[in-house]
């Protein structure tokens, strides 16, 4: 459900630019170019201390959205409350309209409802308020911690691409595994509570579980649904990585 991707002169110049700098230094550009046009986000998932902590060494200002589902897993919580004390990050939380005890009384549990239901539940609780962030804090560059080595579905992903009205870009798109990890030990960061469990991904409670079996990332998501949700409101983004 995906919407296409179109590579607009800017944003095919911007990559190109970004491609030559290190994550530190793309992040200090795109502040300096964009300033509050500028607005990063994220899901407190297991590699979310290093766009945090890169955010804080490079450029501390920028306003960073977390979506709240409502079905976060407790320890997701827990650990969101850690790296805002340890870095200060200036956090912009968005909830759907919608609460889960209203989602479950009008619709049941979408998440089990097949690829429609999926995408309904992907509406209601990630999209919609994501699209509501962006055009109240009046923001139109939007920076998320997507890497090509997570997805085979990513590998020519570029640096910065125009998703409609949207301009995104992906600081660390090129880190690979051993980046991250050598970053998380460089600097002493935090690892998710639930990564010593198995989990190799993180979303809401009900539709990840820890990798057994020799399952890859995305197998241990929405029941091994090769499925990713699309922005399509009003920003009509694709790829709702934060």
């Amino acid at each position: 459900m995906s919407t296409t991707t179109r590579i607009a002169p800017e944003a095919e110049l911007l990559s190109a630019e970004l491609a030559r700098l290190k994550a530190g230094e793309r992040l200090k550009l795109l502040h300096e170019r964009y300033g509050k046009r500028l607005v990063a986000s994220t899901s407190f998932g297991l590699q979310s201390a290093i766009m945090l902590d890169l955010i804080a060494r490079n450029a501390p200002e920028i306003p960073v959205v977390f979506i709240d589902t409502g079905y976060h897993f407790p320890e997701t919580y827990r650990y969101a409350e850690e790296l805002i004390q340890r870095f200060g990050t200036d956090l912009r939380v968005y909830h759907p309209t919608y609460s889960a005890a209203r989602i479950e009384a009008l619709w049941g549990k979408l998440w089990e409802q097949g690829l429609e239901g999926m995408a309904k539940y992907a509406t209601l609780t990630k999209i919609e308020p994501m699209d509501r962030a962006l055009r109240e804090l009046g923001t139109d560059v939007w920076i998320s911690g997507l890497r090509r080595s997570q997805s085979s579905s990513r590998v020519e992903r570029p640096f910065a691409e125009q998703q409609k009205k949207t301009l995104k870009v992906y600081p660390i798109l090129d880190w690979a595994d051993a980046q991250v990890a050598f970053h998380m030990r460089e600097h002493g960061l935090p690892s998710h509570p639930l990564e010593v469990e198995g989990f190799v991904t993180m979303g809401d409670w009900h539709s990840t579980k820890p990798a057994a079996d020799g399952l890859d990332a995305e197998s241990t998501r929405f029941n091994g649904e090769k499925y990713e949700c699309g922005l399509h409101l009003d920003s009509g983004n694709s790829d709702f990585q934060i």
